[in-house]
């Protein structure tokens, strides 16, 4: 008996380490994103990197989402994290990690990294744990920044199934152009599209193209629609 208490106290205090970390990790996480919006409001959103929100303005604090996002530079980040007050991962390139600024910055905003060969299982896994968790994340489809004269770059598979694995609404985000200093730009932030007609269906590659297309498709159109509004606003 003696030695059963014992088993069951170790694994109690197991257990509370465990739950103490797990709030220690999501306090330093929401003071990381904290400090994000601080840095953009008192330095940069003032007059360095401004920018003015078209279409859906409500805050998305209800719930967690997967933010999806066109890539033109690195002030993107600030686009998504500011689409919500609660705190969110990022799917960043495994290169990141190379430099001693870059894996400062991914541990600090616990952001995942993930293989450009789209084969990291465990970045998959740890996306699908953090959403059914209640933690939204920001994924930029095109994988690297875009510096062609193409709308879009190609986009690598991965949000449209994660948003139907864990039943998440994902948020389109589109730039009109890249964000550069003193220059107001217009972004995009897109109605909540969810892919429920496959929700609890075994998935084939067939249905996560067709989704991925789907959500490809959506941004184009509201890249079109806020280029249009851009170009309004200057006749104006």
């Amino acid at each position: 008996m003696e030695e059963v208490n014992a088993t069951e106290k170790e694994r109690q205090k197991a257990e509370k380490k465990k739950l103490k970390a797990e709030k220690r990790r999501l306090r330093n996480l929401k003071a990381m994103f904290g400090f994000l919006h601080f840095i953009y409001y008192f330095f940069l959103g003032l007059w360095v990197i401004p920018f003015k929100r078209y279409g859906n303005k409500r805050r998305f604090d209800d719930r967690e989402y997967i933010f999806v996002c066109n890539h033109l530079s690195w002030a993107d980040v600030f686009p998504c994290a500011l689409a919500t007050s609660k705190p969110m991962h990022f799917i960043c390139k495994k290169e990141l990690e190379n430099s001693a600024i870059g894996r400062f910055i991914v541990k600090s905003c616990q952001c995942i990294p993930v293989s450009r060969d789209g084969t990291d299982v465990g970045a998959v896994m740890q996306s699908m744990r953090y959403l059914k968790n209640g933690e939204s994340l920001a994924i930029f489809p095109e994988g690297t920044r875009n510096k062609t004269a193409e709308v879009f770059l190609p986009f690598k598979s991965g949000a449209a199934m994660l948003s139907i694995k864990t039943r998440t609404p994902i948020v389109p985000i589109v730039m009109s152009k890249k964000l550069k200093p003193f220059r107001r730009t217009l972004i995009f932030y897109g109605d909540p599209l969810e892919f429920s007609d496959y929700y609890g269906k075994k998935l084939t590659a067939q249905d996560i193209e067709d989704c991925d297309n789907l959500l490809k498709e959506r941004m184009l159109e509201m890249h079109r629609e806020v280029n249009a509004a851009g170009k309004v606003k200057k006749k104006g």
